[in-house]
């Protein structure tokens, strides 16, 4: 018996149920609106309304938004501390953020050029978290998403197809490719009890070592000199701007998905079911829910977020795979994921954050003479300072509900 099964019978058998118990009558998915009922119940019963004379549901987004704002300041003065021993002005270094990404329409256009995979990314570390999963590899699907995309492109483009065809092709090949390989890291979490963290993050290994093989052997470009590509999908067969800017489509396609998924989560029998099963596994079991489903499926929908990043890198800005689709935005999509609290709506404006943050590293690197890593530094401390902000929820009194009685 494989390790999933393991676990289940150390753990003995689920609670058993009445036919009707926790399940719809109609025999499909339990009984959601008596679920969420019965949670609102509880809520109101373990807290009233605290000194402040705001609610919990109030005190708990006060408090969401102001250890993440807190843990910023925090990592800036940090960081500031680290440039005054370097001998350099933090007032400066941080001027020129703002100069390099938002000080012109060139600066923004820049920025929100550089935020669009990351809100991708971000969603594809936001949706196995809100299921409770840690799953990093983000990274591996939008880097074999793009190769996939552009390995479809080569017969489509030499067949002289219609890019009206092509394209879709390829965005779909890139997110059912994304799909499958995130998708699997759900499958081996759920039934075979592999963990998912280090499921996924072997993955990414395995995604870029395969897409370097093809690129750098069978599906080589001879014309690729210096650097192993791909061939050209040709300009037929490139994403162009949004009208009026030079911010690609990806952008908009980030956005849409970052509205559609967290309407999918906050609004939606999936969402509220995966939210509980998040909350606890054997309760999820025992209200009839279909937890592998909802583990697969989440892992599913973050791998296609991440493979359609890599179609958009491909499509949008390099134009063939090669080793630039490596670029780390499925990492730093996990801090911005951190930031926004798992919020899809929140990953938006954190992704534009680090989109300036990383549109402003070649001006500090000409004007304050720093190499162009030191943002990566800054990213590395914020990411610190937020993990260990992670202890403060709950913890802060003037945030916390005065409770009135026990819970039933």
């Amino acid at each position: 018996m494989g390790a999933g099964g393991r676990g289940r019978d150390a753990q003995g058998p689920p609670p058993q149920l009445s036919p009707t118990r926790g399940r719809s009558t109609s025999g499909g998915w339990p009984d959601m609106a008596a679920a969420k009922t019965k949670a609102t119940a509880m809520t109101m019963v373990s807290t009233s309304a605290p000194t402040t004379g705001l609610s919990a549901t109030a005190l708990r987004r006060i408090e969401a938004l102001v250890i993440p704002v807190g843990a910023l300041v925090g990592s800036a003065l940090v960081f500031s501390v680290f440039l005054l021993v370097l001998g350099k002005s933090p007032l400066q270094f941080f001027g020129l953020i703002w100069t390099g990404g938002f000080g012109s329409a060139f600066s923004v256009q820049n920025t929100l050029l550089r935020s669009a995979p990351l809100i991708l990314t971000g969603l594809a570390f936001a949706i196995p978290a809100r299921i409770g999963l840690t799953v990093i590899g983000a990274e591996g699907a939008l880097v074999l998403g793009g190769f996939m995309a552009a390995a479809v492109a080569i017969p489509l483009v030499t067949g002289g197809w219609a890019p009206q065809i092509g394209l879709p092709l390829m965005a779909l090949m890139a997110m059912l490719t994304g799909a499958a390989w995130i998708g699997l890291v759900g499958w081996l979490r759920h039934y075979r009890g592999v963990n998912e963290t280090i499921a996924s993050l072997l993955l990414s290994y395995i995604a870029i070592a395969t897409m370097n093989f093809f690129v750098e052997g069978p599906l080589r470009d001879p014309a690729s000199a210096n650097k192993p590509s791909t061939m050209p999908i040709g300009e037929l067969y490139r994403v162009g701007p949004i009208p009026g800017t030079t911010v690609h489509w990806g952008l908009a396609a980030g956005l849409v998905l970052a509205v559609v998924l967290h309407i999918l989560m906050t609004r939606t029998t999936f969402g509220f079911a995966a939210r509980m099963t998040g909350g606890n596994v054997r309760a999820a079991q025992a209200q009839g829910l279909p937890v592998g489903f909802l583990v697969v499926g989440c892992c599913a929908i973050a791998g296609a977020c991440a493979g359609l990043a890599g179609f958009f890198e491909v499509a949008a800005v390099h134009g063939q795979a090669n080793a630039s689709l490596v670029a780390g935005y499925g990492f730093t999509g996990i801090l911005v994921a951190f930031l926004a609290r798992q919020n899809a709506l929140a990953i938006v404006p954190v992704a534009i954050l680090f989109g300036a943050l990383a549109a402003s590293g070649g001006l500090i690197q000409r004007r304050m003479e720093m190499p162009d890593a030191t943002i990566l530094v800054l990213q590395g401390i914020i990411f610190v300072v937020l993990l260990t902000s992670e202890t403060l929820y709950g913890r802060i009194p003037f945030l916390q509900p005065r409770r009135t009685g026990d819970r039933t």
